[in-house]
C-alpha cells in the first residue's frame, strides 16, 4: 500500500518562515518613519495614526492617492538591486498629495513577490521608509504577498497608498491660478518611473543594449541611470507655501509635461511652456535617438526634465526660486498662464530646447 504526503502551504510554494524573517529584517527602517502621531508598531493588523493631531486644523481636508511604480521594477530585478524602488513608490504617491497643497501624514505599501526571499523583501521596504523620511511621512504598515506560481521566484511588484492633510483655506487648484501668474519647473532627477515600457523597449528590446554597460554621454551605466530614485519633492513644495504665494501644483508623470499640467489649468486658461528654458538630460536624447522616437511622442510619455511644476503670481516668482534654491531644487520660470483664446488644450509646450 502506497503512502502519499499531505498537501501543505509549504508544498505550494508559500514560506510563512521567510515571511516572518522578512518582517523582523524590516522593522529598524521602519521605526525611522515614525511620527509621534503613530501609535503601536510593526505586525499589526493596522496600522494606527491619533486623528486628535487634526483638531489644530479649522476645517481639515484629507488627500489620499494610490500608485505603483510600473515597469520600473523589472530594471530592478534584473540589476538584482532592490533598495531603490521604494523612493520611487513614496514620490509617486505623495507628490501627488503634495500637489493640492496636503502635508504628507502618512502611507502603507504592498509588496506581491513570487518568492519570499526576506533580505530582499527588506531591501524594499528599507527603499520605502528612506523615502517616506524624505518625503516627512511615516510608514504604518504594508502587506507582503507571495504569489507562487502566479509570479516567478524573482519576480515582484510594489504599490502604496498615502494620506496627507490640508486646511480647506489652503488648498491648492486651479480656482486659484489667474491669467499672467507664472510657471516654475522644478529639474526631475531623470526618466522618475513613468515611460519604462518604452524605455525598456527602444533601449533593452531592440537595441540590446546591456544595463551594466557604461555610457558615455550619462556618465554612468545604463542600469544606473534607469535605476536612479525619482525626486521625492514634498517638503520642497511645502516649504515653498510657506514662504511665497502659490496658486497651485502639477506632479509630472504619466502622460507627460503638458497633459499633467492641463490638469489644473481651469477653463478658459492656457499655460504655455518654452522649451528653450532648459535642456533635458542625456536620457531623454539617448531614448528618442536610439528608438527614432519622434519629439511629441518622447513628451506625453516621459517628464523630459521636469518633475514638478508650481504656478505663481508674478510678484512670488523671485522669492520662490530664492527658496527652491536654498533648498537644492534646481527651478527656473519655464512659462506663464494665459487667456485659452480658441486653443483646445489647456497646455502646451512650443519653442525648441536649448542646446
Amino acid at each position: 500500500m502506497s503512502e502519499t504526503t499531505g498537501a501543505s502551504y509549504a508544498a505550494a510554494g508559500v514560506d510563512i518562515e521567510a515571511g516572518d524573517r522578512a518582517v523582523e529584517l524590516m522593522k529598524e527602517w521602519v521605526k525611522k518613519t515614525q511620527r509621534p502621531e503613530v501609535l503601536g508598531g510593526l505586525g499589526g493588523f493596522a496600522g494606527l495614526f491619533d486623528a486628535s493631531a487634526l483638531k489644530r486644523y479649522e476645517r481639515p481636508l484629507l488627500a489620499s492617492a494610490t500608485d505603483g511604480v510600473g515597469t520600473k521594477v523589472d530594471v530592478a530585478r534584473r540589476m538584482g538591486v532592490y533598495d531603490t524602488i521604494g523612493h520611487d513608490l513614496v514620490a509617486m504617491v505623495m507628490d501627488d498629495i503634495v500637489v493640492c497643497g496636503a502635508e504628507p501624514l502618512f502611507m502603507t505599501d504592498y509588496i506581491c513577490v513570487g518568492k519570499v526571499h526576506p533580505e530582499r523583501v527588506a531591501a524594499i521596504v528599507k527603499g520605502i521608509a528612506e523615502g517616506c523620511v524624505l518625503a516627512g511621512c511615516a510608514l504604518v504598515g504594508g502587506e507582503t504577498a507571495e504569489h507562487p506560481g502566479l509570479l516567478g521566484a524573482d519576480d515582484f511588484d510594489v504599490a502604496g497608498a498615502g494620506t496627507g492633510v490640508v486646511e480647506a483655506d489652503r488648498l491648492l487648484g486651479a480656482d486659484r491660478i489667474r491669467t499672467g501668474d507664472a510657471v516654475i519647473a522644478m529639474a526631475s532627477s531623470g526618466l522618475h518611473s513613468n515611460g519604462y515600457s518604452l524605455v525598456r523597449h527602444v533601449l533593452l528590446d531592440r537595441a540590446c543594449l546591456a544595463l551594466e554597460a557604461e555610457v558615455a554621454e550619462l556618465g554612468r551605466t545604463l542600469g544606473e541611470e534607469l535605476l536612479e530614485p525619482t525626486k521625492i519633492y514634498s517638503l520642497d513644495c511645502l516649504a515653498l507655501t510657506r514662504t511665497a504665494e502659490v496658486h497651485a501644483f502639477s506632479h509630472i508623470t504619466g502622460g507627460g509635461l503638458a497633459a499633467n499640467l492641463a490638469r489644473v489649468i481651469p477653463d478658459g486658461l492656457h499655460a504655455t511652456v518654452d522649451r528653450s528654458t532648459w535642456t533635458p538630460g542625456a536620457i531623454f536624447d539617448l531614448v528618442g535617438r536610439t528608438g527614432n522616437v519622434e519629439r511629441l511622442e518622447l513628451e506625453k510619455t516621459l517628464n523630459m526634465g521636469v518633475g514638478m511644476m508650481a504656478i505663481v503670481p508674478q510678484e512670488s516668482v523671485e522669492v520662490s526660486l530664492t527658496a527652491l534654491a536654498d533648498r537644492g531644487v534646481d527651478a527656473w520660470v519655464a512659462g506663464e498662464i494665459t487667456d485659452r483664446g480658441d486653443r483646445e488644450t489647456g497646455a502646451e509646450l512650443v519653442g525648441d530646447y536649448a542646446d
